[in-house]
């Protein structure tokens, strides 16, 4: 990773939270590869190590970054069905379903949406059997459940973990 591509992605981060340049080109750089060790990181962006770290420590401090994780491809662990549900719920059961949700190791996005559905939730399965029992056993099961419709995935694209940079 060049520098130019770090100076050129870390601009487009928005100016807020009292960011500098070099907060911007920290960030940038880990989105592209969170495991790039300080002291690589400190020679692509002009710093110490021991700089570095304190600034991804004040980074992660100040909750500007929320987490480190690893992106795995779902296909090659076995599970081959991504499905989008939207899920309309009577209101005083929002917060429960939700939380019930929240806890299904298949979900792997849930969201408050406005427009015609209560929830947009993404889900990961190993096939479509598991899917059904999904619905069936845990989904349709829940007080306040009205109607779920599902979408699934034919092929993706673009899929981005956290924020645009």
């Amino acid at each position: 990773m060049s520098e130019d591509w770090i100076d050129q992605v870390s601009s487009e981060i928005p100016r807020m939270h009292n960011l500098d340049d070099i907060d911007r080109k920290i960030l940038a750089a880990l989105h592209q590869n969170s495991r790039i060790s300080y002291t690589d990181l400190g020679q692509q962006i002009g710093l110490s190590r021991v700089a570095v770290q304190a600034r991804i420590n004040a980074l992660s401090e100040k909750e500007v970054i929320e987490r480190f994780t690893v992106v795995i491809n779902p296909v090659k662990v076995g599970l081959s069905v991504s499905a989008f549900f939207n899920v309309d719920i009577e209101p005083q059961y929002l917060d429960e379903v939700a939380e019930k949700l929240d806890q299904e190791p298949a979900v792997t996005s849930l969201y408050h949406m406005t427009g015609p559905s209560t929830l947009h939730m993404h889900g990961i399965f190993a096939d479509m059997e598991e899917m059904e029992h999904f619905l069936l056993e845990k989904v349709y099961k829940m007080p306040g459940i009205v109607k779920v419709e599902s979408q699934l995935l034919l092929k993706r694209y673009k899929s981005r973990m956290g924020m645009r940079l």
